[in-house]
């Protein structure tokens, strides 16, 4: 970026060398000030690998690294005042750089007071309001060697002017431009409300404004809205050419005029021109970017919207092929996958050799190879058949076996498992059905299948739902029961139907608990029934009488 301290001399460049300062005076004394740097200035692509701007013998570009010219760290030297590079009479003796460079930028508006200047500055984009040392400042320098290219002001740098008709052309067109098209508008504030002619906002009185008196003093603008139609950037110093009520900027403007060749960025004034790729050329400036040969009724192909002769697109651009090694050229099919790239005649599989042109292929190891190779030497194997996986099928995997579709089958019935659920044994598998038919539980009283839950007495399988009461199908699940014979019942059927009675209350004597009782003479007694029958007394594991099938405690027998 310029360092505006350079601003504190008066007339001399201190990083212009002798040759430059010279350009500069003669410029100055042609009315047009040019203080534009280039020479040696670093490439802001390519950065250290190009050591400096080298201007080319006729393009607008670094013979070195081959990047555009405003691609480099351009920059001016001197305080600009756009009517010095125009080469316009000022408005009036006042020191413009001192005052403007004492409010802290590279440019203001005229006629404006501080607090005027400041609301101006308010209503930029930041980045682009010109202060000093800013990145605006950068901005204001690029759009002045951009929007007034310095070819357009003066045939000095003009390399293309040939005949005297072409710089009489040229200087015609300057006078036409600046007299008619041409001007630098003005900033005042609204008198009334009115209507942006850009953004169709509104406008207050009072409100700063811009209007350009070559097209009309009707018309107004926002300051951030008066802006280039083509490139829409701020038109650098309020400096506008117009066309049809349109602003432009004058590099735009001049293209509505005249064409202007996409290699050399001049202006064309020759009769004879050449149009290629959507741009004009001057006829011998069509050539190849890299090594300036002239294409014209030749050959070339365009990389990055830039043309290039066979040999060179060949040496800077083509791949070589990974099978043969030598270059893709133009004339052939680039195919490429994974970074690599083949003739279309050597993308051949790696291990039959037939054409994978338009065909499926499978990559491995570096090498491409058709389905049918990959799939002998590389793919997966089914623990059934033998056989390689192919691309489609469906592959199962169980225990880290996997398996073809058709070859997983039931250990039993040898059907397809495919999506059905299956049950393993061991290394086999087997589906439900055979499963359940050949080693499931069965119910022993329904002889169905116990899936779930169950209860076993006995090593004897039941469904919960069929483990019943023999005799009153009470379900038995979790309750006290007791069998006969494999049969199970219920306490309560149980000694309805098998157990001893007690003599006393004639209840069914049960074994469940613990419960105790007496049996004497094929009578039995519960053990507290099993008392004297005149005094009550208990005489379990007491002496005791019989009379007529009564108990008697010894006393009461005795009385």
């Amino acid at each position: 970026m310029a360092d505006y301290a350079k601003h504190s001399s008066n007339t001399e460049c201190s990083k212009l060398t002798a040759a430059a300062k010279q350009d500069v005076n003669m410029e100055l004394g042609k009315g047009i000030a040019i203080y534009e740097v280039d020479e040696d200035q670093p490439c802001m692509e390519c950065g250290d690998r190009c050591p400096g701007f080298k201007s080319h013998p006729w393009r607008n570009i670094c013979k070195l690294c081959r990047c555009p010219r405003e691609s480099h760290d351009v920059y001016h030297c001197e305080f600009i005042d756009v009517r010095d590079r125009l080469g316009w009479p000022k408005m009036n003796d006042e020191d413009l750089k001192e005052s403007t460079l004492r409010e802290g930028f590279t440019w203001v508006p005229s006629g404006l007071s501080r607090p005027q200047i400041s609301e101006y500055m308010d209503q930029l984009p930041n980045h682009k309001v010109p202060r000093i040392s800013a990145q605006g400042e950068r901005y204001r320098d690029l759009q002045l060697i951009y929007q007034l290219p310095r070819q357009d002001l003066s045939d000095k740098y003009c390399q293309s002017l040939e005949s005297p008709s072409e710089f009489a052309d040229f200087h015609e067109f300057r006078r036409l431009r600046d007299q008619i098209a041409m001007g630098i508008a003005q900033t005042k504030e609204a008198i009334d409300a009115s209507v942006c002619h850009n953004c169709k906002g509104e406008i207050d009185s009072k409100e700063l404004i811009i209007v350009a008196s070559k097209i009309t003093d009707s018309l107004c603008w926002h300051p951030a809205c008066f802006i280039c139609s083509v490139c829409e950037e701020l038109l650098v110093d309020l400096t506008y050419c117009h066309f049809q009520q349109k602003l432009f900027c004058e590099r735009h403007f001049a293209e509505l005029v005249r064409p202007r060749c996409f290699a050399c960025d001049e202006l064309i004034f020759s009769s004879e021109y050449t149009k290629a790729m959507e741009q004009n050329f001057h006829k011998d400036h069509l050539a190849c970017k890299h090594c300036d040969k002239k294409l014209i009724a030749c050959r070339y192909i365009l990389k990055d919207e830039n043309p290039y002769c066979i040999p060179c697109y060949q040496e800077l651009f083509a791949h070589n092929c990974y099978v043969c090694r030598k270059p893709v050229g133009p004339d052939y099919k680039d195919l490429s996958y994974k970074d690599k790239h083949w003739h279309e005649f050597c993308f051949k599989c790696g291990e039959c050799q037939k054409s994978l042109v338009n065909q499926p292929f499978a990559y491995k190891d570096d090498a491409i190879f058709c389905s049918d190779c990959h799939d002998e030497l590389f793919a997966a194997r089914c623990d059934g058949c033998k056989k390689p996986f192919k691309g489609g099928m469906k592959k199962f995997e169980y225990k880290n076996t996997q398996w073809h579709e058709e070859c997983f089958l039931c250990n039993v019935c040898k059907e397809a498992i495919k999506n059905k659920s299956f049950i393993p044994r061991g290394d086999e598998v087997v589906c439900i059905p055979c499963f359940e038919n050949k080693y499931a539980q069965k119910c022993a009283k329904c002889n169905g299948v116990l899936t779930k839950g169950g209860v076993a007495y006995k090593d004897i399988p039941w469904h919960r739902e069929c483990f019943t009461c023999s005799k009153c199908n009470k379900n038995l699940a979790g309750e006290k029961f007791t069998s006969r014979e494999e049969k199970p019942y219920c306490a309560d059927c149980y000694g309805d139907l098998f157990a001893k009675k007690c003599c006393i209350c004639s209840k069914a004597i049960m074994g469940f608990g613990g419960t105790k009782f007496i049996s004497f003479e094929d009578r039995h007694w519960h053990s507290d029934c099993f008392n004297c029958n005149k005094c009550k007394t208990s005489m379990v594991g007491k002496g005791f009488l019989m009379n007529e099938g009564d108990i008697l405690c010894p006393p009461c027998g005795r009385n």
